[in-house]
């Protein structure tokens, strides 16, 4: 496992924004440049790899990658809903979403469907309070979520997913 010329030369950029010695500083977008490279997900030997171009200890890498929600630990589907459980929203029925997210794909919170369409997800806050109940799907937002909007995301995703194959 090793990135090819033009993800180094990104992985170059980002340890150049920080000075000399301060490498660790860009794990966060090393991290992201990663699990963009090697298929959605950061394996422990893609992890070992980045605390290896980074000169720093495997652990600190785990340390980091284990804290945030927006890495990946396994394999993921290709499209991940992130449905935030703190307060605002589970005020507002993000638990009644959650469930059923699970029960319409047949999935579990941290789980994938078996044709690795979706994965569920549940995360902390996502600063979005006053569009309660709500999700993240990759760099979007979606907002004031009810059964049926839910139902038509999943049609989205899936004409989506029928359109690009």
């Amino acid at each position: 496992m090793k990135f090819n010329e033009q993800q180094m030369a990104e992985f170059n950029r980002l340890v150049a924004r920080y000075p000399e010695g301060k490498q660790k500083s860009a794990l966060l977008p090393v991290l992201h440049l990663a699990q963009d490279s090697f298929g959605g997900w950061l394996s422990s030997e893609t992890m070992d790899y980045v605390a290896e171009l980074l000169q720093i200890q495997p652990i600190e890498v785990y340390e980091v990658a284990t804290f945030y929600s927006m890495y990946n630990l396994k394999p993921v589907g290709k499209y991940v809903f992130e449905v935030c459980q703190t307060g605002p929203c589970m005020i507002s029925g993000s638990d009644d979403i959650i469930g059923y997210i699970k029960e319409k794909l047949g999935i579990n919170v941290g789980e994938t469907t078996t044709d690795g369409m979706f994965t569920l997800k549940t995360v902390e806050c996502l600063g979005a309070c006053g569009y309660a109940p709500m999700m993240q799907m990759g760099k979007f937002y979606r907002e004031h979520l009810t059964k049926e909007k839910v139902d038509a995301i999943i049609n989205e995703c899936q004409k989506n997913a029928a359109i690009n194959n």
